[in-house]
C-alpha cells in the first residue's frame, strides 16, 4: 500500500491543510439551527434583559437574565431583595459578574441575575441598586447590616439619596 506524503513547504500541502481546516470548522460557528425569530434554543444562553426592561414575559422552563452595570471599585452593587418572586412561577438561579477589563472582582462590568420560569402566573421581584452614597457598608455579596442576600440593606441616606429600587413584573404564559 502506498501512502501520500505532503512536504511542509509545498503549495499543494498548504492547500490540502487549508481545505482540511475549512472542513473541520464549517458548521462549528453560530448557526441558524435555533427557533425562528431569534429566540434562544435549549443550547443557547438565557434571554437577556436590561435594568429598564421591567415587564418580562416567559414560557415555563425558560431562563432569562436581567443584566445591570456594576462597578465594585466605587462600591456600586445590586441585590435581589424582598419580596422575592413567587417560587411556583419564577425561581432565582443566581448571579454572575462579568468584568469589562478581565481584572476580576472590583472591576467595572455587568452583573446578570438569572431566573427560571417554573409555572404559569404573574410575579414580581425587586433589585436594589446601592452606591457609596446610598448604602453604608455594602459589599458584593451582602447588603449592609444584613444576614442574607435577600434582605433589604439598612441605609443612612436622606430620602433624596435613597437607593434605587426597580420592581420587575414577570408573566409566565
Amino acid at each position: 500500500m502506498r501512502t501520500a506524503s505532503i512536504s511542509p513547504g509545498s503549495r499543494s500541502g498548504a492547500a490540502i491543510a487549508a481545505a482540511a481546516l475549512l472542513a473541520l470548522t464549517t458548521g462549528c460557528g453560530p448557526g441558524t439551527d435555533g427557533p425562528a425569530g431569534g429566540s434562544p434554543g435549549p443550547a443557547d444562553g438565557p434571554t437577556s434583559y436590561t435594568a429598564k426592561d421591567t415587564d418580562i414575559t416567559a414560557e415555563p422552563g425558560e431562563r432569562f437574565a436581567v443584566t445591570v452595570d456594576q462597578n465594585a471599585s466605587t462600591r456600586e452593587y445590586w441585590y435581589l431583595v424582598d419580596p422575592e418572586p413567587d417560587s411556583s412561577v419564577l425561581v432565582s438561579r443566581g448571579r454572575e459578574h462579568a468584568s469589562d477589563s478581565g481584572d476580576g472582582a472590583g472591576a467595572s462590568g455587568r452583573l446578570a441575575f438569572t431566573f427560571e420560569a417554573k409555572g404559569k402566573g404573574v410575579t414580581r421581584f425587586t433589585l436594589l441598586h446601592c452606591t457609596f452614597t446610598t448604602c453604608q457598608g455594602n459589599t458584593s455579596e451582602l447588603p449592609p447590616e444584613t444576614t442574607a442576600p435577600s434582605d433589604a440593606p439598612a441605609t443612612e441616606a436622606t430620602p433624596s439619596q435613597a437607593p434605587e429600587r426597580i420592581t420587575y413584573t414577570v408573566t409566565v404564559d
